[in-house]
């Protein structure tokens, strides 16, 4: 076997650790919540040391960072499907999405609130802008309900709508608190969209579009 095949199965070995490690972590999330993750049990998981998991993500925030980025990205990418011809239906669609992921990835994606960098070092800048791109989702069918509105202010709306929604449905869903049931924490959300959205003369209270 000559230098570049050896050189060729170190990196698929490598990558297949890789791939391994996140595996690992990101279904003891899943399953159990970020503050269950520990680098041994992944390490021993997975079959290796725990020196090969920092060498892999430089330590082990990279590991729960990386884990985090693709939690972002499913979730931006599941709010992007969401049919956009009606701005009023698109804005119900997001909340109902977001509700829906959240349903199903809850420890995932208070992983991605939860985690807090070793040694007070700052939140990495390209996973605050991810999940401000998927707050922004709210922004264009606003811009379309109130044309007249700056802006700054289309921003602060869609984030303040955002970060409502968010906060109802993680609390919604706290079992340590009293979870509320699926179909009534729907309903809870659709409300409040109802009630946003008459503040802002969109809408009606009460004139929820048909689905």
């Amino acid at each position: 076997m000559n230098n570049v095949q050896e050189e060729s199965l170190r990196d698929q070995k490598k990558n297949r650790r890789r791939v391994q490690i996140l595996e690992i972590a990101r279904s003891i999330i899943a399953t159990k919540g970020l503050k269950s993750l520990k680098v041994r049990d992944v390490a021993e998981a997975v079959g290796c040391s725990v020196g090969s998991v920092y060498n892999e993500f430089g330590d082990f925030d990279g590991v729960i960072l990386t884990v985090n980025r693709e939690t972002v990205q499913a979730l931006t990418a599941r709010l992007g499907g969401v049919p956009a011809e009606d701005p009023v239906r698109q804005l119900y669609g997001l909340a109902a999405t977001y509700l829906d992921f959240f349903a199903e990835h809850a420890n995932l994606l208070r992983s991605l609130f939860e985690h807090r960098m070793e040694d007070d070092r700052p939140y990495p800048d390209d996973i605050l802008q991810m999940v401000m791109d998927a707050f922004a989702l709210m922004h264009p069918p606003l811009v379309r309900l109130l044309p007249d509105a700056d802006d700054v202010k289309i921003a602060l709306l869609s984030r303040t709508l955002f970060s409502a929604v968010h906060g109802i449905i993680s609390l919604g869903l706290e079992e340590r608190m009293v979870a509320v049931p699926p179909q009534m924490l729907r309903q809870q959300v659709e409300q409040f969209v109802d009630t946003h959205l008459a503040g802002l003369g969109i809408l009606p209270v009460g004139a929820r579009p048909s689905r």
